[in-house]
Formats: C-alpha cells, structure tokens, sequence
C-alpha cells in the first residue's frame, strides 16, 4: 500500500504507531479486517433481533440459576465424565454396548411382550376401576366376605404360587 498518503506526523508515539501500522497492512489484511468487521456487524444485527435477544436473556438466566443452585457445577462434571466416557471407551466396549442393545431389542421388542404389556396395562386399569367402583370391605366381617369369594381365593392361590415359583427360580439360578 506504497500509495497511502502520509498521515500528519505531530510527533506522538501513538501517531507513529498508527502510521507504521497503516503502512504495513497488505491487500489480504484489509480484507480480512473487512470481513470480520462485516460478520460483527452481522452478529450485533442478529443480537438486535427481538427473537433472539429474548432466547438470549433467557439462557443467561438460565445459566444464573444453575449457577445460583450449584446445578452449573454438576452439568459441567457430567459434562466432563461424558467427554471422559467418549475417550476411555476402546472399540471393543463400543461393539459389546451395541451387541447388549440389539440382544435387548431383539429380545423385549416381540409381539408377545407386547400384548403382554397391554393385557397387563388392561388389567390394572379394570383392577382400579373395580377397586374404585365396588364398596370395599370396613370391617372385619366385611373381610371375611370378601375372602369367602371364589375369585378372592384364586387370586390368592395365584400370588402364592408365583412367589413360590420365583423363590424356586432364584435359588436355581443362584445354584442352592
């Protein structure tokens, strides 16, 4: 930039320094500087935007508060146990995780499990309906009653025998 004229020398350092550095800015410099002064510009724009200075102020707050309650601390810790995880996590880990997840899919996403899951939700809520519904027991002899019935006593005899059922499983499996 040999045709810049020179600027008025009055004979302060600052003014020397001024120059000295309009002098040395080449053609790529000044257009770089353009560049990022432009996208600044841009970006004071966008933080002008009513939209966008809300979400602003709203995740400043947001960060306060988790500052305020100590929260900031613990999402920065999982933050860093994350990043901890993703790099002390070797391939292998990798391929038996993933091996884990599609042995679980396979094995819970049946149609069975399914209507498993929607005879037993079906179940509870008519259980609830009933138990709201039906007038239950408020004394002793009520009890009784309700005992004496033979859908009580099949639900009883069911419950024991699933107890007894998983007793006897655990122990096979825990090899008593």
């Amino acid at each position: 930039m040999s045709t810049m004229p020179p600027l008025p020398a009055n004979g302060s350092p600052l003014a020397d320094v001024g120059q000295a550095a309009a002098y040395a800015l080449t053609d790529g410099m000044v257009e770089r500087l353009v560049t990022t002064g432009s996208t600044g510009l841009e970006l004071l724009d966008r933080l002008n935007d009513p939209d966008t200075k809300a979400a602003i102020h709203r995740l400043l707050d947001g960060v306060t508060a988790l500052h305020g309650t100590g929260a900031l601390d613990t999402l920065m810790e999982m933050v860093s146990l994350a990043h901890a995880m993703r790099v002390a996590a070797t391939d292998s880990m990798v391929e038996r995780l993933t091996l884990f997840m599609e042995t679980m899919i396979n094995n819970l996403a049946t149609q069975e499990i399914a209507e498993l899951a929607r005879e037993t939700e079906q179940a509870l809520y008519d259980a609830v309906t009933s138990c709201s519904a039906d007038p239950q027991p408020t004394s002793l002899w009520g009890l009784w009653k309700q005992l004496s019935k033979p859908e009580t006593l099949q639900m009883l005899n069911l419950m024991v025998a699933f107890g007894n059922a998983m007793c006897r499983r655990s122990r096979a499996l825990a090899g008593k």
